[in-house]
């Protein structure tokens, strides 16, 4: 488990304790003026001014208080000549829905994606993302697809899986990128299971992708189309997030943590499952638990 210490400025602080409000918990400790619990990390706040951060993440949230974070270089190896490459964002959230995007890369763009600074999303904060997806869309072709919670919760229960539904969002994302005309040499997904389970579920599709498609573990930092493709899926899966809180009056978290079922249960109470089969992943433990929460 990574720790790293920090003493930021009082203003990067508050602007920390601001944007991930919705990770707050209490603690006993009298000496931690704030502490979070995030995906993937703890941070905790002294009423000295230093920050203690900890878990397998503790640096992507380490750079929004100022540190310098170590960026793994995508190179030039293996990727140069047209590539597809796709990812998608939003599987292991509770709420929102699953965003899949496939995305063109030619050599000849690889110096302006690294100049922008493209990396992997999961890298990235979501300030930066946010800034660099709008720009990417702009000068990337590419193809986004979302499957919003309803339609999700549709598909579940018509017999997909977590994995079969991730299949067919990407080899539909990628049939519709190349409907566009466009050519690749080599075909890209950032492994989400097995060679086999893939070709396997894709059978049943009625779109067919004739080129071959390969997947493989930790593309987004090994091909710029795959992390191309993580960032304007996690800007699209944010922009849901957003657009389904505005819509049910709460602030949706991002993730499956605790607070999660906190506002499951609230929107349980306010307006019934409908709210949860609209906005969140039925299937995932949270609506048991938040079931459980307001039969207390």
């Amino acid at each position: 488990m990574e720790t790293i210490t920090l003493s930021p400025l009082p203003e990067e602080i508050q602007a920390f304790v601001q944007h991930y409000q919705n990770y707050r918990m209490p603690s006993k400790n009298p000496y931690i003026a704030y502490f979070f619990k995030a995906p993937g990390a703890t941070i905790s706040i002294y009423t000295s001014g230093k920050v203690v951060l900890q878990g397998s993440k503790a640096e992507i949230f380490a750079q929004a208080l100022g540190y310098q974070q170590k960026i793994q270089t995508v190179t030039n190896a293996g990727q140069d000549f047209p590539l597809i490459g796709t990812d998608e964002v939003g599987n292991g959230s509770y709420f929102g829905g699953l965003a899949v995007v496939a995305c063109l890369v030619t050599p000849d763009q690889h110096a302006r994606l690294r100049s922008l600074g493209v990396g992997d999303s999961k890298t990235l904060d979501d300030r930066k993302i946010r800034t660099l997806a709008p720009i990417l869309k702009q000068e990337i072709q590419h193809q986004a697809l979302l499957l919003a919670p309803k339609k999700y919760n549709q598909v579940i229960a018509s017999g997909y899986n977590a994995v079969s539904v991730k299949v067919a969002l990407h080899n539909q994302a990628i049939f519709l990128l190349l409907q566009q005309g466009v050519q690749a040499e080599k075909i890209i997904i950032d492994a989400f299971t097995t060679q086999k389970n893939y070709e396997r579920y894709v059978q049943a599709e009625t779109n067919q992708v004739t080129q071959a498609v390969t997947l493989e573990e930790k593309a987004e930092g090994k091909y710029l189309a795959v992390a191309v493709s993580s960032i304007i899926a996690r800007d699209l899966f944010l922009q849901n997030l957003e657009d389904l809180s505005q819509e049910l009056g709460y602030s949706l978290p991002s993730g499956a943590g605790s607070q999660s079922d906190k506002v499951a249960s609230q929107l349980l109470k306010a307006y019934g499952i409908q709210a949860l089969d609209y906005s969140a992943k039925l299937h995932f433990k949270n609506t048991e638990k938040a079931k459980k929460m307001i039969e207390r």
